[in-house]
């Protein structure tokens, strides 16, 4: 019965979630097309309403860690769900991201992207997109802020282990900026998939910065050092067996 309700529960914080994303699209997009402040205002209010609203519908509390960056950094951040997405994005003043750029086409998230400054990359082209979006950024033509990207490259389960991607690597070196971990635990109550969403305290948790000067190698091996073991610190805070998982995937 207890899963039942907290089933329904989530199901219903889901339907509101996106419902809200459409109110407070049609509010902000006449201010944010003449304005660019205002993308940035609608996608702080989005997610710092996505958090409260959990906490208190699905009793999922969420809590940031360590120093937020607030300069021109990289953010290389463990990605197990929408939610990690949610949270960073609540708290870092200028959010944007590499994205595919078919996303460019998607209701809502893909005008927002580009209005906040999101690069969008076709398949191959990855490399062409950065050197063009370090040029404008030094330019002028686009805002400096902090770029959000996934080492791994895609959602990972709690437990799961993939391998990190060369491309943030040469991304650290291509840009010259510092590049800021992040760790997090929020896959133990948010999975990357299906509706059931369950109650505690999903975290994460800001790391030490890696300032520029590292060779390729170096800097993956610092920054998967860095983040594997802080991730699965947090997930085993929140009472999930890392070890029993890692096994139960190999």
């Amino acid at each position: 019965m207890r899963y039942a309700i907290q089933w329904a529960r989530s199901l219903v914080f889901s339907g509101q979630m996106y419902l809200m994303m459409l109110v407070l699209a049609i509010f902000f997009t006449p201010l944010a097309i003449f304005n660019r402040e205002y993308a940035f205002k609608a996608v702080h209010t989005y997610c710092r309403y996505v958090r409260w609203s959990a906490s208190w519908m699905i009793g999922l509390k969420t809590e940031i860690r360590g120093e937020i960056p607030q300069d021109e950094v990289l953010i290389a951040a463990k990605h197990q769900s929408f939610l990690d997405i949610i949270m960073i994005v609540s708290v870092v003043p200028r959010p944007k991201f590499i994205m595919k750029a078919i996303l460019k086409y998607a209701p809502i998230l893909g005008w927002y992207g580009m209005r906040i400054g999101c690069v969008p990359v076709n398949r191959g082209q990855r490399g062409a997109a950065i050197k063009q979006m370090v040029e404008d950024v030094k330019s002028g033509v686009q805002q400096a802020g902090q770029l959000i990207i996934y080492p791994q490259g895609t959602r990972v389960a709690p437990g799961a282990s993939l391998p990190y991607k060369v491309g943030v690597g040469v991304l650290y070196n291509q840009t010259g900026q510092p590049c800021v971990p992040a760790a997090a635990n929020v896959g133990v109550f948010w999975p990357r998939r299906g509706i059931y969403r369950k109650p505690g305290t999903a975290v994460v948790e800001f790391l030490p910065r890696i300032e520029p000067g590292l060779d390729t190698k170096s800097f993956m091996a610092k920054l998967e050092t860095a983040i594997e073991p802080a991730s699965n610190a947090l997930m085993k805070e929140a009472g999930f067996d890392v070890a029993a998982g890692q096994q139960g995937k190999a």
